[in-house]
């Protein structure tokens, strides 16, 4: 399930804004809907959602800033999310986040250098009862041990 992005364009940012404008709560209606489109939520985008929205560009950069699944570059092909909240932590979670960095060679919140695996943490998958948990590309995994990420991360490679 690898996701195709359009190249950041001007002209279809300021088609998507206008398109979900008069939405209610649009300004995270907009930010997901450019990140679905370019993969991303590009810097020019923001000064443009402010100013169809009648807003600061702080106003826009701090919802874009608060919400931790917006980006700032595009993802890798593959994105691995690897659940940092509590009930996978206890579960050894911690220790497959560090497998999963050195198995892939970047840290949390980095993309490998070839573009193909973005990996981030999420603080909650809401699968607690078969923690440690990940996911792939928007397929969840629950009970993950060395064996299934190893496995999820040579998926994630190809």
């Amino acid at each position: 399930m690898t996701a195709i992005f359009e190249p950041w364009n001007e002209t279809r940012g300021a088609e998507i804004i206008a398109e979900h404008a008069d939405q209610e709560g649009a300004t995270l209606v907009i930010l997901h809907a450019l990140q679905e489109a370019f993969g991303y939520v590009p810097e020019a985008a923001i000064p443009m959602v402010a100013q169809a929205l009648n807003l600061s560009r702080a106003e826009v950069h701090g919802v874009f800033t608060f919400y931790h699944d917006f980006r700032h570059k595009p993802a890798g092909r593959h994105v691995l999310k690897l659940c940092r909240a509590e009930a996978c932590q206890a579960a050894g979670g911690d220790a497959l986040a560090a497998r999963a960095e050195a198995k892939l060679g970047v840290s949390l919140g980095n993309t490998t250098a070839d573009d193909r695996v973005t990996l981030e943490p999420i603080y909650c998958l809401g699968l607690c009862a078969t923690a440690p948990s990940a996911m792939l590309d928007g397929r969840l995994i629950g009970r993950l041990d060395q064996k299934r990420l190893d496995a999820l991360v040579a998926e994630a490679q190809r």
